[in-house]
């Protein structure tokens, strides 16, 4: 079975970008992936900002990307680029900690003016951490996800068959 770790990179856990993480999971796990969900903002803060490597939680996290087969990263869009928690987290993984998996990117923001984010912020990052396989990845529009009332959320078709494109996509590569 593969493994799949699904990075957030959101400081909301309310954020849309958890409709995009929520159906690409079940996709995933439909087809036969174990998917782990890593919120960053659930790791302790002083942990992160003062890099603590002998932390129990990012030695734990950290152990989670290395097992990883594939890396999903997840991100909302703050000032043109990938939020600022992803990003120190990021810069606790290896040097080398991405070599070898695929890494697909999911991205929401307010306008597709900051579509190049992926390319520009993400893509240079991941290649400095070994990551060589880079899918084209997913960025969704804010009005593309509707909050639900019973906490779930509600995907616009284009978004869902960019979605699925990228899934199977990962899943060929995983060989599920």
């Amino acid at each position: 079975m593969s493994k799949v770790v699904i990075l957030s990179g959101s400081p909301s856990t309310q954020s849309r970008l958890y409709g995009l993480i929520n159906y690409t999971t079940e996709q995933l796990q439909q087809a036969g992936a174990e998917v782990t969900l890593l919120n960053v903002v659930d790791l302790p803060a002083e942990d992160l900002i003062k890099a603590n490597f002998n932390s129990p939680d990012v030695t734990a996290s950290l152990a989670l990307i290395a097992a990883a087969d594939a890396v999903i990263v997840a991100s909302p869009v703050y000032k043109a680029s990938y939020s600022g928690l992803l990003k120190i987290f990021m810069d606790l993984v290896p040097q080398e900690g991405l070599r070898g998996k695929p890494v697909l990117p999911l991205f929401i923001g307010g306008t597709l003016a900051h579509l190049l984010v992926i390319d520009y912020a993400l893509k240079p990052v991941i290649n400095a951490l070994g990551g060589r396989h880079i899918l084209g990845g997913v960025y969704a529009v804010d009005q593309w996800v509707e909050r639900l009332p019973d906490g779930l959320y509600g995907l616009s078709e284009e978004l869902v068959a960019r979605l699925e494109r990228s899934v199977k996509e990962l899943n060929e590569l995983l060989k599920l």
